[in-house]
């Protein structure tokens, strides 16, 4: 009889070999039942297996598709393309064109909070208003591969005009460059680690799955703080790099 762990290295297999491309849907359990000569438990464990090595995504009604795995290249070089008022794509927009996928930075929620160490962060008191924006950075249809947190000042948020629910066009950065706050610099710290819950929920991913976390703080001309924004995404799906860097004399 076929074992859990065999199947699970067959149908590894199968995807890795293209027999089951990204999007693909694995035939329903029983299926796989007859097919493999297995019950119904081994198939469960096969499943979660793959699940849980981030190779497929199960869900109640959609049945289990092969998880997209193909990494998006984030270069720093995305920010200083953004900067002028009055374009159309925000940072995420234009590394995923840059590779040929339609990405969309959606945004999930918006709200005005008071959060003493994001305040710290932005030069604040503790009792500052500061605006939330939590953000899905999504392929489409509708694969999520980031899940993005931003805070501001809400005075800033308010006189930019990312405070409210509508989508930035061209991205908060030209927002900013448009109101007279054009962001100078941009420091980032890079780590890894497993995924909260929330996070593998949005990312359909299990906690076995790293997450590539980054913090990063931007500043206008002045040296004042004017963002911090907190993402994470599956270490196999995000490349970042960072291409001619300024070297000391």
């Amino acid at each position: 009889m076929t074992s859990s762990g065999s199947l699970a290295a067959a149908l590894r297999q199968a995807i890795d070999t293209g027999e089951y491309g990204a999007g693909d849907r694995l035939p329903t359990n029983p299926e796989l039942m007859a097919r493999y000569g297995v019950s119904k438990a081994t198939v469960t464990k096969a499943v979660a297996e793959l699940a849980a090595d981030g190779i497929v995504v199960t869900a109640r009604r959609g049945g289990t598709r092969v998880r997209h795995r193909t990494p998006v290249r984030l270069s720093v070089s995305r920010y200083g393309q953004v900067l002028a008022p009055g374009g159309t794509k925000g940072p995420w927009e234009t590394a995923t064109s840059a590779v040929g996928l339609a990405g969309e930075m959606r945004l999930v929620a918006v709200e005005t909070v008071q959060d003493p160490e994001v305040a710290e962060l932005l030069g604040a008191t503790p009792e500052t208003d500061l605006v939330h924006r939590y953000r899905h950075a999504v392929i489409a249809p509708a694969d999520v591969v980031q899940v993005q947190h931003a805070w501001y000042v809400a005075s800033l948020a308010a006189d930019t005009g990312i405070d409210g629910s509508r989508k930035i066009i061209g991205g908060v950065y030209g927002a900013l460059a448009s109101a007279g706050h054009r962001p100078a610099t941009a420091s980032e710290r890079v780590t890894c680690r497993p995924p909260t819950e929330a996070e593998a929920n949005d990312l359909q991913i299990s906690g076995r799955v790293p997450v590539i976390t980054v913090e990063r703080i931007t500043r206008d001309s002045d040296g004042t703080v004017i963002e911090v924004v907190r993402t994470a995404a599956p270490a196999d799906r995000l490349e970042y790099t960072y291409d001619r860097l300024a070297l000391p004399a």
